[in-house]
């Protein structure tokens, strides 16, 4: 996230002494991302960060493949996916390539206080549907709620706190790191006037948490597709304080600012995030076209480069039927889609929308998994008929 944040005490200085009460140094960590030329942070620890005990046997995590060549547009129903206790074993891949992995979750119960989870691999965006709770990670916390996008930088060490046990997940996990579209940002990194949203919609970590406590202490890594559980012998949130432009933050959907027009206006007004090799989008309550013989629905278009994913949150989502919340469709590349039959010359003289959806467009195709194929409508490449 480009722009300068602070917690906790630092020193005047970066690399200088940065002593505790008793006269002994804090340790301070670099993280950060592309070698030494991407954004980062400075951390201040109580202990090394690099105290480890052991070192687990590797457990393999990487989705499997049940299509590997898809031409079937796919609708899943998300809400299918069952409630587990463990927030990140209990995730279900349904669709992925090299660059990003889409998965769904149902959480029923946090994390253990002490259990930790640090994605080495990816950069995860995962969107709250339902529930609320606390990411507690070693920047500090950051409460979230319905609506929230929880942005991840991968290497961050992080906890799942849940208010109840009822919650939906949405996450996207990225080779790739995510920033905001570029063209809403000058050569400082700075949002422009016409971005759907500024820097006061994004909400970093608050209150830290700062453990000075021994003993033995479980993350768990993913890394190259294999879960490690690696045992420290300090607390990994025992950091007193920390500066700079690398951080995990929050953002509500509802914070985004729709872009309308006098016609429809083509997806990329939506986009909220986006990566080398794919964008998210989002779709929120809007006002329709104001020219006087639009047509609100989209054009029929051909997916030539990208592959959509779309997945339903709240509200009727014009251009489709027998779409519910936490459905989630499938068009891929290279065949045109569009409005299902009747939905175009039915949007003619509306006047707005309450739809809420987030949009996936992957620049090389995606592969489905079988739990995907568990819980998908095996007839919808049919229902233009």
């Amino acid at each position: 996230m480009p722009f300068y944040t602070q917690r906790g005490r630092i020193p005047h200085k970066r690399h200088t002494t940065f002593r505790k009460a008793d006269g002994t140094l804090h340790h301070e960590q670099l993280f950060g991302t592309i070698g030494f030329a991407g954004m980062s942070s400075l951390l201040y620890h109580l202990r090394r960060p690099t105290m480890v005990q052991s070192v687990g046997e590797p457990v393999d995590a990487r989705p499997v493949a049940a299509v590997t060549h898809n031409m079937h547009s796919r609708k899943l129903e998300g809400f299918k996916i069952a409630p587990h206790a463990d927030v990140i074993g209990g995730r279900v891949a349904v669709l992925f390539n090299n660059d990003c992995t889409i998965a769904l979750a149902a959480p029923n119960a946090s994390m253990p206080e002490e259990s930790f989870y640090k994605n080495a691999d990816c950069d995860e965006v995962v969107f709250v549907h339902e529930g609320s709770g606390t990411l507690r990670t070693m920047f500090g916390n950051i409460p979230f709620s319905g609506g929230d996008y929880l942005v991840i930088p991968r290497g961050v060490i992080h906890n799942w706190a849940f208010d109840g046990a009822e919650n939906r997940l949405f996450i996207t996990e990225s080779a790739h790191p995510v920033y905001t579209p570029k063209r809403y940002r000058n050569r400082f990194g700075q949002l422009l006037e016409h971005s759907p949203y500024c820097e006061r919609d994004f909400r970093p970590p608050g209150e830290l948490e700062t453990h000075d406590v021994t003993g033995a202490f479980t993350i768990r890594i993913r890394k190259e597709g294999f879960m490690h559980d690696l045992v420290y012998a300090a607390h990994p949130f025992d950091v007193v304080g920390w500066d700079g432009y690398h951080f995990p933050y929050a953002f509500n959907i509802s914070d985004f600012e729709p872009i309308t027009g006098r016609v429809h206006q083509p997806p990329p007004v939506h986009q909220t995030f986006e990566t080398d090799a794919f964008v998210i989008c989002s779709f929120v309550p809007r006002l329709y076209d104001y020219h006087p013989e639009s047509i609100p629905a989209p054009y029929n278009h051909s997916n030539i480069d990208s592959d959509e994913v779309l997945y339903y949150v709240e509200g009727n989502f014009m251009s489709r039927k027998g779409i519910d919340r936490g459905y989630i469709s499938l068009h891929p590349a290279g065949i045109p889609h569009g409005p299902h039959p009747g939905t175009y010359e039915g949007s003619i003289g509306k006047k707005g929308t309450e739809e809420l959806a987030v949009m996936v467009d992957t620049f090389r195709p995606l592969q489905v998994t079988q739990a995907a194929l568990d819980i998908s409508h095996g007839d919808y490449h049919t229902s233009w008929l």
